[in-house]
């Protein structure tokens, strides 16, 4: 085992906080993991993690070996870049997060177009609706769909995409057409909830006449996946927030109308997040300029 393969494994563990999960992170066995660990700890003559049936944390020593650690490997990833800068054959993996439609509709179609152009780069394409830690996870960079926030993340803007409130035609029929949040609250509308740790969703930021009011919506379904709420709004089972580029073949078609049009919900970015020193990397700058101007290409006018 590498001394630098022992220091980048002592990173992961300590940013996530579990040798198995650090072991997944980087593809090894948590045996190998734990063989690093203790390598590295025979090499420095110090325990770097107190470790316990049920956790595993940091000593001092470990600490102050991580801070030092993590500029070391980034000295050596900013070297690797610069040389591949210069030879313009960028290689390794490059891992992308994105939100599932999103993603499914943007990023993945990208991937084999993006591979046949850079054959020596894999792309590792992780989708989910929940908020990701691009750090903890060892992602490089995510397609970001939001309303940006103070951050220590970079955000390479694509576009500011509409959002609407929306329902199926039977639904409306059923229950009616609301003309703004408070409609929506008040006769009890229901409302088709994306439900996660930490999801912005919980209540409807919306545009008054007042400025902007949050309102506490309910209903009967919600869901983690937000194309489980798509079809169940188009089955006719609620009111779904959702960007504009998500439902405009379904509004073009009749399948979906908009609601409380005089309170819509605010815009919001699309873009690419990455950290500062990711950008150093040439397959991060590679991929936002490869990927960028398609998905541009593929928003509604």
């Amino acid at each position: 085992m590498s001394y630098l393969d022992n220091i980048r494994t002592f990173t992961r563990v300590h940013e996530l906080g579990s040798m198995s999960a650090a072991a997944r992170d980087q593809r090894i066995s948590p045996a190998v993991a734990s063989a690093r660990i203790a390598q590295l700890e025979g090499h420095l003559g110090v325990r770097l993690f107190q470790r316990s049936t049920r956790s595993l944390k940091p000593t001092e020593q470990g600490r102050l070996f991580y801070e030092g650690a993590c500029k070391v490997i980034e000295a050596l990833d900013a070297a690797e870049a610069a040389v591949m800068s210069v030879t313009k054959s960028p290689r390794g993996t490059l891992f992308v997060a994105a939100p599932l439609g999103a993603g499914r509709r943007f990023i993945a179609p990208l991937v084999p177009e993006f591979k046949a152009a850079y054959p020596d780069i894999d792309l590792r394409l992780r989708l989910s609706d929940r908020r990701i830690d691009l750090t903890a996870e060892g992602i490089d960079l995510a397609l970001f769909l939001g309303v940006p926030e103070d951050s220590t993340l970079k955000l390479k803007k694509i576009a500011s995409c509409p959002r609407l409130l929306c329902a199926a035609p039977a639904y409306v029929a059923r229950r009616g057409t609301p003309k703004t949040g408070e409609e929506i609250v008040s006769d009890n509308h229901e409302c088709l909830n994306l439900r996660f740790p930490g999801a912005p969703e919980f209540r409807w930021l919306l545009q008054t006449e007042t400025g902007l009011e949050r309102f506490s919506v309910s209903g009967p379904f919600e869901s983690d996946d937000g194309d489980v709420l798509l079809d169940w709004a188009l089955d006719g089972h609620g009111i779904v927030l959702k960007p504009m580029f998500e439902v405009a073949e379904h509004l073009a078609a009749g399948r979906l109308v908009p609601v409380a049009e005089a309170t819509p919900p605010l815009p919001v970015t699309l873009g690419f997040l990455y950290a500062h020193r990711r950008l150093q990397d040439p397959k991060v700058r590679l991929f936002m300029d490869f990927a960028a101007g398609r998905i541009a290409d593929q928003l509604p006018r």
